[in-house]
């Protein structure tokens, strides 16, 4: 009965695998894999000889930051959409529509708004007398990082107001109802009844959101490619130039496996916390 699971991951997950750490310890190029075997030469490279490093420093603040703010505004947005009964299946649909969108089609409409020439927010800035000249904002190393941020905070919060909505959908009402027949205020009985209830499932939503955010492509291909200079230069973004760009296959695997561990450590506190939490409840 276990066969086909069993067939089904050697093929979809073990080859892989095996493929690529036999890449990862050779040296091989688009062309030609396996032309002989160099033992840790890719990954000294790759920790010495390459941007690499810095781009896994990207990637990881990235994450971690984006996560954190999307899961804030999705949990205050499905708090509010849990109130509202009639108009709630309207609104979730409206809700959903960002996450509809293709990532390369996000990119390619926050490029437009953000453009310093014509760009909509660089308009209203300017009428408003905010700002006196057009402000670059993925040529500049400050704002580069942020923008896409932005882009990425508003093509995902939506996947996390869902999840939060289902989630706060599962919390006993009556425990609420006790809390306020004691006379506490609807803000207190979510900061001291249902926020540590849920503590555990918004941890499990966090999780995800960093894995997803960690692999992130798209919005750096099509927003800055890595520019200006390396600011927003990330982890994927970094292994794809040296894969498809440079040729090197070898160090792009071993890239991959390097970055695979670091996904892997930045995580786990995050699970070792919702374990905590779990057993507490």
């Amino acid at each position: 009965m276990t066969l086909p699971l069993i067939v089904g991951l050697a093929i979809f997950a073990g080859y892989p695998l095996v493929y690529l750490v036999l890449l990862a310890f050779t040296r091989s190029d688009l062309g030609q894999q396996f032309q002989g075997f160099v033992g840790f030469e890719n990954f000294d490279w790759a920790l010495s000889g390459t941007n690499f490093s810095g781009s896994v420093g990207h990637a990881i603040l990235f994450a971690l930051i984006v996560s954190l703010a999307q899961l804030a505004l999705g949990l205050y947005l499905a708090v509010i959409l849990s109130k509202i009964v009639r108009g709630g299946r309207w609104l979730r649909t409206i809700v959903l529509l960002p996450l509809m969108t293709p990532p390369v089609m996000v990119g390619i409409a926050w490029k437009l708004i953000l453009n310093p020439s014509g760009g909509w927010l660089n308009g209203i800035l300017l009428r408003t007398g905010l700002i006196d000249n057009p402000i670059s904002f993925f040529g500049n190393h400050a704002l580069a990082f942020p923008a896409i941020m932005l882009a990425d905070t508003w093509q995902w919060t939506p996947l996390i107001v869902i999840l939060c909505f289902a989630i706060l959908q599962g919390v006993p009402h009556d425990v609420e109802e006790a809390a306020a027949l004691d006379g506490a205020y609807p803000k207190r009985i979510f900061w001291t009844v249902t926020l540590p209830m849920i503590a555990p499932a918004l941890l499990s939503v966090y999780l995800l959101r960093v894995i997803m955010a960690l692999k992130t492509f798209d919005l750096v291909y099509t927003l800055t490619f890595g520019g200006p200079g390396n600011a927003t230069n990330i982890a994927t973004f970094e292994i794809w130039k040296t894969a498809l760009r440079e040729f090197d296959v070898g160090l792009a695997a071993a890239q991959t496996l390097m970055f695979a561990i670091t996904v892997s450590v930045v995580t786990l506190p995050i699970v070792l916390l919702h374990n905590h939490l779990e057993k507490r409840r």
